[in-house]
Parts: structure tokens; sequence; C-alpha cells
């Protein structure tokens, strides 16, 4: 394996979650001794129009291919006007980024197939035209080799996560938000395999039920979930979906957890704000299942919190409440706030590509070992 220079090199990582927000795009230096350092970040706002449509492409039975192209297209021109305009108050050239990791827009997620067939999953991209647009190599297509391996192609955080926050002189526990909910266990002993999956659902039925009764994309702050009252025989239906039961490594995404999912396990009678109140334990208590599953013996114990759920001030009562031995940190005392983790995961994991560096674990996907990952596109 080559290995990376001595000289700083920038990278661009560009992330659209499953919440289909925006574009977030975050530029990031990497050393050979030092954890990557997050250098300045951009959020572009998906244009209404994209944003009906990719949601059309992951709940649709059946797609076309003008379908397809259209998104593609419209995705790629909005993943190239958050690269100008992170870029664009800053004294760095074209010439000095190394690459832009795209991640692109995941559609459907099936690590297990569907009805028998081979395991598949599809990030809406197209980084043949990004690197066009931009002007810059672009890494994509990230999660095809761990799936090729036998892994689940998902969550691939946790290793940025590692070089992130991993320390020799204590574990850390990394909890994302964003769609889904995922968890990374890093133990202080190097020997030790860093353990990470998906808890659940964060984000993604929140917003769909706050969207279908109040419009907007959001429930700002948790507030309309707090005005309602926890329903705990709907709670008790949601959870006693077997996702939740199922062993790591275990990822999911909106093919699993979507609107009508929720609609099937309604009796028609309850209150709105009382099943958004509901969808917070859901998630609160899908993370503590899933921390209990680690078997961590630190008390009190440190979890850092990111993604947008992380500003969820409701939900992160509730995660609290359900974990009374923990105390909930922010990844800002890191130097990386909450928002742009995800981003500069890909920026990473485009490094990693460049220098022909695995970019997966295997202890978390359950991959047949180490994968370099991710096409490259040269400009």
């Amino acid at each position: 394996m080559k290995t990376p220079t001595t000289s700083p090199r920038y990278y661009i990582g560009l992330m659209s979650g499953t919440s289909l927000d925006g574009i977030d795009a975050a530029l990031i230096a990497i050393d050979n001794d030092s954890p990557p350092r997050l250098l300045a970040t951009h959020a572009e706002p998906m244009p209404d129009e994209l944003h009906r449509l990719l949601l059309t492409l992951c709940h649709a039975e059946q797609v076309s291919f003008a379908q397809l192209a259209t998104a593609e297209h419209a995705f790629s021109h909005c993943q190239a006007q958050a690269v100008k305009q992170l870029l664009a108050p800053l004294s760095v050239e074209l010439e000095q980024i190394s690459a832009i990791g795209s991640h692109g827009q995941t559609i459907e997620h099936a690590p297990k197939g569907h009805d028998g067939g081979p395991a598949y999953t599809l990030q809406l991209d197209n980084p043949s035209l990004l690197a066009e647009l931009s002007g810059c190599t672009v890494v994509a297509d990230f999660r095809r080799r761990d799936l090729a391996a036998g892994g689940q192609a998902a969550p691939l955080a946790p290793a940025f996560h590692q070089a992130l926050f991993g320390r020799a002189d204590t574990h850390q526990l990394v909890l994302n938000l964003g769609g889904f909910a995922n968890l990374t266990w890093l133990s202080s002993q190097p020997s030790d395999p860093v353990i990470g999956f998906d808890t659940g659902p964060a984000n993604v039925l929140l917003d769909a039920w706050f969207a279908l009764h109040q419009g907007g994309r959001f429930d700002q702050s948790g507030d309309w979930a707090a005005s309602g009252e926890v329903d705990e025989a709907l709670l008790a239906r949601l959870l006693s979906e077997p996702f939740f039961q199922q062993p790591p490594p275990r990822s999911t995404g909106r093919e699993l957890f979507h609107l009508e999912w929720l609609q099937q396990h309604l009796s028609g009678q309850e209150d709105a704000a009382n099943v958004q109140a509901t969808l917070a334990e859901l998630t609160a208590v899908s993370v503590a299942r899933g921390i209990e599953q680690l078997r961590i013996d630190d008390d009190p114990l440190t979890l850092i919190t990111a993604g947008g759920g992380a500003h969820n001030g409701y939900l992160m009562q509730r995660i609290a409440y359900h974990l009374p031995r923990a105390t909930l940190t922010s990844p800002a005392a890191y130097g990386w706030p909450e928002d742009w983790i995800e981003a500069g995961a890909f920026a990473w994991l485009a490094h990693q590509r460049l220098h022909h560096l695995p970019g997966n674990l295997p202890s978390v996907t359950g991959a047949a070992g180490p994968r370099v990952l991710g096409g490259i596109y040269a400009c």
C-alpha cells in the first residue's frame, strides 16, 4: 500500500442524507500524524422540486430512466453549486483540492437483497458530470465494493470516527442522528475491533409525520413532539419490528422505515402530536437498546452526539432520560460541529481511495476483509 505524503492534502466531502434536506459540503485537511481537520463548511439547500423528485424515487415501485437522469442531472448541479459556495470565500484554488468525495443520494439500500434476489444498494449520483461541473477529481460509489465483499455497505462513517475520535487513553461512543441513527464504539485498546451499526430511524419518520400534519420539512427543536404524550401501546407495536432484535452487523433505510410502515401500525384513533412524541421515543429507546447490546462497563458513559437530530432538544432529552449514566457531549469539542461529520467522512474516504487505503471496517459491515472503496473520476 502507498503511504500518504507528509504535506497536508485538501479534500471536499459532499453528503446528502436520508433526510433529503440539502447537500452538506465540508473542506478538510489531512496530515499523516494528526486527525483530519475541518477547514470550512457550506449547506446547500435542496431545491423543492428536486426534494420532491428524490422522495418519489425513494418510494416508487417503478421508475423510468428519464426520471433517474433528470434527478441525477439536477442533483449534480446542486452538488457543484455546493462546491462553488464552499470555496467562494476562501483563498483555496481548485488545483489544491485533491478530490471530492461524493456519497450521492441513497435511493434504496437492500444489503440482504429482496425476495431472494442479490444484495444491492443504490446511491443516485453522476460523478462524471460533477467532475465536469466542478473542475475537480471526484471519488464516488463507495458502498458497492463492501457489498461485493459480503458486507452491509453501511454504516461507513465508523472508520472515519476511528480516525477522528479514537484515543489510546479512553473509550469513545459516537451517536449519529441523521435520517437514521447509528452507533460507533471505539475501544481504547487498539486490538479491539470497532463496533458500529444502525439502531433504527432517527429523523426520517419524525420528518415524514411532521410534513404530513404540519407542513414544512422538520419539527424545529422537537417542539411539536414535546406538545404530545408517548402512546405506549403504539410504541410497543413499533418496537415489535424484527429489525430491532437483529444482532450487528445491521443497517437499514427508507425501504423499511417509511410513512406507510408507520401507518400500518396505527389504529386510526391516535392524536397526531402523540404519534410525533412516540416516534421520538422510538428513536430514544432503540438507541438505548443498541447501547445495551454493546455491554459497556464505563460509568459515567460519554456519548458524542452528531447529526441533525442533535439539534432536536426534545429528542435529546428523551435519549438522556433513557441513558441516565451517559453524558451527552458535542463533537465541537474535537473541532467538528454536529452537522459536518458525515460530509467530512466522505472527504476522508476520498483520501483513502486516492492513497489505496481501506475505507471499510469488516467488524462493522461484516465484509470479508478491508477493502479500498470507491471509483475515481479524474478531472
